[in-house]
C-alpha cells in the first residue's frame, strides 16, 4: 500500500475543495482544480527536459507562485527541486549549479539578473536555461501554456527526496539538505497543530524560499490543510500590509524589523490588518493585532535544523517547562549523547541526535558527510544540549569546538553559558589550550561589561560553584572586544592569540 506523497495531497485537493483558492500571486488567482491543472502542466514541461525520478530542478528567483506549482510538479515526477539564495554572488551560485547539477534552471532577470548571468558564464552547460519573468517565446509561461493538464502519473516513493536547502552545516562548503515528501508532509501536519493552520488559512509567502522558516510557518501546513497561499516577490512593508488587509491574511512569514516598519506605516494607512495572527512576535504587534491563542503563540520556541525540517522541538508540545526548547515532536526521538554516542543521564550535557520522520535523507553528493552524521539511525546536529528532569530539552549552543582534559570532554557553549551569568561578563568565549598532563586546559576570555570589575579568581570561583569543576576554566584573559567572523566568534584568532590547540580530532564545527 503506497504512503500519500506531496503531489496526491493537491490532486486530491481539487476534489476537497474544488471551489477553494489554492494560490494568489499579483492578479493570478487559482482554484484547487486549477492550480492542479497547472501543475501538471509544468511536469509535462519538465519531462519533456528529460526532468524525470531522481533528476534535479533549480529555482533561481526569488518567491512565486510559480516555485510552489514546480514544487508538486517535481513531486509528481519523483524529481527533485533547489531554490537556491539570489542574494549570493555569481561564484557563490555557481557552486551550487556545479554541485546540485540540476537538469533544468528557472531563472529571474529582476533585481537579480547580473548574478544570474555571471554564475551562467562560470557553471557547467548540461542545464536549460528558461526564464520566468517573462511572457517572450521560450519563457516559462509560454512553455508551461502550451503543455496539457491532464493527470500525469509516474512512480514515485514518499520517501524520494524532494525538496533541497543548501546550508552551510558541514565544515568545507555548503550542502544541500534533501527533504522528503515524508519529511515537509510530517513537518506540516505536526506544525499545522502548533500555529491552527486549517482550509481556512492565509498565508503570506513574504519569507526566503532558501530558508526552512517560510516553508514551516507555514507555507506548507496552509497547502497541507488546503488553505490558500499567496505570494510576493520579496518583503515590502507597504505591499505586505495591503495584501493583509485585501486577502484577509492570517499568517506572514515577518521578523522584528519588518513588523516595526509596517506598524508606523499603518498608523497613517489605517488599514483593517486584524484578521493576521500576531504568532510569537505579540509583544512587538502590542494592541495592533487581536489576541493569538494558538500554541505557537503561548509556547513560542524551540530547537531545530534544516536537517530535521525545521523545529522538531518544540514549546508548543507539552507547554513551556525546564528547557528552552520544549518537548520533541510526536514523530521524532531525542536523545542527548556523548563523543561515543552513549546517551547521557539527564541533567548531563551531550549532543543533541534525533531521529525520526522529520530527519533528512543526507547531504546531496555528500557520502562521507553523511556517513559521519548520520549513525546507526540518527541524525548527530552537532549541537549541545540536556534533558532536564521534566522531559524538555535546554539547548546550550553549537558545539563549536570540544576540549578534552584528561578522560573528559568539555563543550564550551555550557561553559560560556555559565561565564555570562556572572553579573560583570558582557561576552564570554571559551578555548582550550595545551596541556602535558590533561591534553587540554579551558582558558576563559572575557569582555566586561562597562562599569563592572572581576577578576579571574572571581570568574573561576563563580565557575566553579555552578558546572563540574573540570570545566571551570584553569586561565581567565580579558580583551575589550571578541573577534568575529562571520557574525560569530572568531575562535581561530583567539586560539592564535592565546596559545589555543590541541583539540581532539580537530576543531568540530557545528551546524
Amino acid at each position: 500500500m503506497a504512503d500519500v506523497t506531496v503531489s496526491d495531497i493537491c490532486s486530491e485537493h481539487r476534489r476537497r475543495y474544488p471551489n477553494k483558492l489554492a494560490v494568489i500571486d499579483g492578479s493570478a488567482r487559482y482554484t484547487w482544480p486549477e492550480f492542479d491543472d497547472r501543475v501538471n502542466r509544468a511536469a509535462r514541461m519538465l519531462a519533456a527536459r528529460g526532468v524525470r525520478r531522481g533528476e534535479r530542478v533549480l529555482w533561481l528567483a526569488q518567491s512565486s507562485s510559480r516555485f510552489l506549482e514546480l514544487l508538486i510538479a517535481c513531486a509528481r515526477l519523483g524529481a527533485m527541486i533547489c531554490p537556491v539564495n539570489w542574494r549570493q554572488s555569481g561564484d557563490e551560485l555557481a557552486f551550487v549549479i556545479d554541485d546540485f547539477d540540476p537538469r533544468v534552471i528557472i531563472w529571474q532577470q529582476e533585481e537579480i539578473g547580473e548574478r544570474v548571468a555571471a554564475a551562467r558564464e562560470l557553471a557547467g552547460k548540461r542545464a536549460e536555461w528558461i526564464q520566468h519573468d517573462s511572457d517572450m517565446a521560450g519563457s516559462y509561461e509560454d512553455l508551461v501554456s502550451t503543455c496539457r493538464p491532464e493527470s500525469v502519473s509516474s512512480e514515485v516513493d514518499p520517501h524520494d527526496a524532494l525538496l533541497v536547502i543548501y546550508t552551510a552545516a558541514i565544515i568545507d562548503r555548503p550542502a544541500g539538505s534533501m527533504l522528503s515528501h515524508r519529511n515537509l508532509v510530517s513537518m506540516a501536519t505536526l506544525t499545522g497543530r502548533a500555529t491552527g493552520a486549517d482550509d481556512h488559512s492565509v498565508f503570506i509567502n513574504s519569507g526566503p524560499l532558501f530558508h526552512i522558516g517560510n516553508f514551516q510557518f507555514e507555507s506548507l501546513p496552509v497547502f497541507v490543510m488546503g488553505g490558500t497561499n499567496v505570494y510576493i516577490r520579496r518583503v515590502d512593508e507597504e505591499e505586505v500590509l495591503r495584501l493583509i488587509a485585501a486577502e484577509r491574511a492570517t499568517s506572514a512569514f515577518l521578523m522584528p524589523p519588518t513588523i516595526l516598519k509596517m506598524k508606523k506605516l499603518n498608523a497613517d494607512a489605517g488599514l483593517d490588518i486584524t484578521s493576521l495572527r500576531p504568532g510569537p512576535f505579540a509583544p512587538i504587534w502590542g494592541d495592533a493585532l487581536p489576541p493569538d491563542d494558538t500554541l505557537w503563540a503561548r509556547h513560542t520556541g524551540g530547537f531545530g535544523q534544516t536537517e530535521v525540517t525545521g523545529l522538531s522541538i518544540l514549546n508548543a508540545y507539552g507547554g513551556r517547562g525546564i528547557g528552552n526548547s520544549g518537548r520533541p515532536s510526536p514523530l521524532c526521538q531525542v536523545r542527548i549523547v556523548d563523543a561515543d554516542g552513549a546517551e547521557v543521564p539527564d541533567g548531563s550535557s551531550g549532543e543533541i541526535v534525533i531521529r525520526g520522520d522529520t530527519v533528512h535523507l543526507g547531504y546531496w553528493n555528500r557520502p562521507e558527510s553523511n556517513a559521519k552524521r548520520l549513525r546507526d539511525g540518527w541524525w548527530h546536529t552537532t549541537d549541545l544540549g540536556r534533558r532536564e528532569a521534566d522531559g524538555t530539552i535546554e539547548f546550550l549552543g553549537t558545539m563549536t569546538r570540544m576540549i578534552k582534559s584528561a578522560a573528559e570532554n568539555i563543550y564550551p557553549p555550557e561553559v560560556e553559558t555559565c561565564l555570562t551569568a556572572h553579573p560583570a561578563v558582557e561576552q564570554a568565549a571559551v578555548i582550550g589550550v595545551p596541556d602535558p598532563q590533561y591534553t587540554q586546559s579551558v582558558l576563559a576570555v572575557i569582555v566586561l561589561k562597562d562599569g563592572h570589575t572581576a577578576t579571574a579568581e572571581d570568574i573561576i570561583e563563580h565557575c566553579r560553584t555552578r558546572i563540574a569543576s573540570y570545566k571551570k576554566p584553569k586561565f581567565v584573559e580579558f580583551i575589550d572586544v571578541l573577534p568575529r567572523v562571520a557574525g560569530s566568534t572568531d575562535y581561530g584568532a583567539l586560539d592564535a592569540k592565546f596559545g589555543g590547540g590541541g583539540y581532539p580530532g580537530g576543531a568540530n564545527v557545528a551546524s
